[in-house]
C-alpha cells in the first residue's frame, strides 16, 4: 500500500487506522453479514451505531443534555439558511463578523431572510487578521450573533470566543474537534464533517435545547432544528455511512487521547510550519501571527512562476493537494488532526530543497 501525505481543505484526510477498521468491516459488520450501507436506519444494529457515535462526541466535547446534537445532511453551507429560520425568532436583524469566504457566504445568505449587521469585518485587510473585540459594533436587540472560528481559505483563527448578551453561533467546520472548546459559551454550533469529523455527506449541529421550537413558519421541516430532533436526526434516512465513519474517528481521537492531545499534536506541527516559512526567505504567510490557523497554513512562493513547478514537485514524492484556493492563489497545507506530523516534517523537507534548487 503506498499511503502518501494529503494536505486537502476537504475532503480531507482521515486517520489510516479509521480506514483499516472500515475496510475490515465493509462487507460484514459484527458478524451481521451485511454492510453499514446496506443497513436499515431503523435497524437496532444501526442506532446502536448511531448512539455510540453520538455518546462519543458528547464526551469529547463535553456536551451536556442541555443540547441536542444533530447528525444533517446539507452541509455546512445549508446551515446558512437554517441558522436564521431557526433563531430570528420574530426579530428582523442578526450580528455577523466578517473574516473571510465563508463568513461572507453565511453574510450572503442570511440576507435572505433578515437585516445583516456586519458587526465587524477584515476584508480591507485581505482577510489577514481578526478585528479586535473592542471594534465591533454590536446590535444589542439583534438575535444571535454568527462567526466563523476558522477560516480554511484565508488561514486565519480565532483563539478567543466573544462574549455578547444574545445566542452565540459558530460555523466550526473546519476548527471543531482540534482542540478543546467550552461549550457553554456557544449556543449554535455546526460543522461540515470533511475536516476532523469524517467523510463529507454529513453535518453536525450543536443546539441549546432552549432554542428549539422558535423556527419560523417558512422553515421547510428538513430544516427545523426541533423536527430533526425530535427524530433522532432521522426525519428521513440520514446519512448512514458517514455516520458510522464518524463514529470511528470520534473512537480514534478517544484512543489519542481526547481533545487535549489533538491540541498537542496541532499547536506542535503548525509550530514547526510556521517557523519554517517565517525562518525562509523564499516563503511568506500573510496573516498576522495572532490570528495564524493552526488548521490551514497558506503561504506563498517568492516567485509565482515557480507555483506550477512546486505542485508538480509536491505530487511527485507523494505530497498532495497543496495547491491555494483558486480565490487566493499561492499554496495551502491544511494540516487536520489525521494529517501526521510526519508528514509536515516530510513537506518542509521538500520546501527547504525547492528553496535551495530555485533561490
Amino acid at each position: 500500500m503506498n499511503r502518501k501525505f494529503n494536505f486537502c481543505a476537504g475532503p480531507a484526510a482521515l486517520p489510516e487506522a479509521v480506514l483499516a477498521r472500515a475496510q475490515s468491516e465493509l462487507l460484514d459488520w459484527h458478524g451481521e453479514g451485511l454492510s453499514v450501507m446496506e443497513m436499515s436506519h431503523r435497524s437496532e444494529e444501526f442506532v446502536s451505531i448511531a448512539e455510540e457515535a453520538e455518546k462519543n462526541f458528547r464526551e469529547l466535547m463535553g456536551i451536556s443534555d442541555d443540547y441536542a446534537v444533530l447528525f444533517l445532511q446539507g452541509g455546512a453551507t445549508q446551515q446558512f439558511s437554517a441558522v436564521p429560520l431557526n433563531l430570528l425568532a420574530g426579530k428582523n436583524s442578526a450580528n455577523y463578523v466578517n473574516t473571510g469566504q465563508w463568513s461572507k457566504k453565511a453574510i450572503q445568505e442570511a440576507g435572505k431572510y433578515c437585516n445583516v449587521n456586519v458587526v465587524a469585518s477584515s476584508e480591507e485587510q485581505n482577510f489577514s487578521c481578526i478585528p479586535a473585540f473592542d471594534s465591533w459594533a454590536i446590535d444589542e436587540q439583534a438575535a444571535y450573533l454568527h462567526y466563523t472560528p476558522n477560516e480554511t481559505i484565508g488561514g486565519v483563527e480565532f483563539f478567543w470566543e466573544p462574549d455578547v448578551s444574545m445566542p452565540v453561533v459558530a460555523d466550526m467546520s473546519s476548527t471543531i474537534l482540534s482542540r478543546p472548546i467550552d461549550i457553554e459559551k456557544f449556543d449554535l454550533i455546526y460543522a461540515g464533517a470533511q475536516k476532523n469529523i469524517g467523510p463529507s455527506g454529513l453535518t453536525l449541529v450543536i443546539v441549546r435545547k432552549s432554542l428549539l421550537g422558535q423556527a419560523s413558519k417558512m422553515t421547510p421541516s428538513m430544516l427545523d432544528y426541533q423536527v430533526q430532533a425530535k427524530a433522532g436526526s432521522m426525519s428521513n434516512t440520514p446519512p448512514a455511512y458517514a455516520w458510522y465513519m464518524a463514529g470511528l474517528v470520534f473512537e480514534w481521537i478517544k484512543e489519542q487521547g481526547g481533545l487535549s492531545a489533538m491540541e498537542a499534536l496541532n499547536k506542535r506541527k503548525a509550530e514547526k510550519l510556521y517557523g519554517f516559512v517565517d525562518g525562509h526567505s523564499f516563503y511568506a504567510n500573510p496573516v498576522e501571527i495572532a490570528s495564524r490557523s493552526r488548521m490551514n497554513v497558506p503561504f506563498t512562493l517568492a516567485d509565482s512562476s515557480l507555483d506550477k513547478a512546486f505542485l508538480q514537485g509536491a505530487d511527485g514524492i507523494g505530497l498532495l493537494n497543496l495547491k491555494g484556493h483558486r480565490s487566493v492563489g499561492g499554496m495551502r497545507a491544511s494540516i487536520y488532526n489525521a494529517v501526521p506530523e510526519a508528514a509536515v516534517d516530510a513537506l518542509i523537507a521538500y520546501m527547504d530543497e525547492f528553496a535551495s534548487e530555485h533561490a
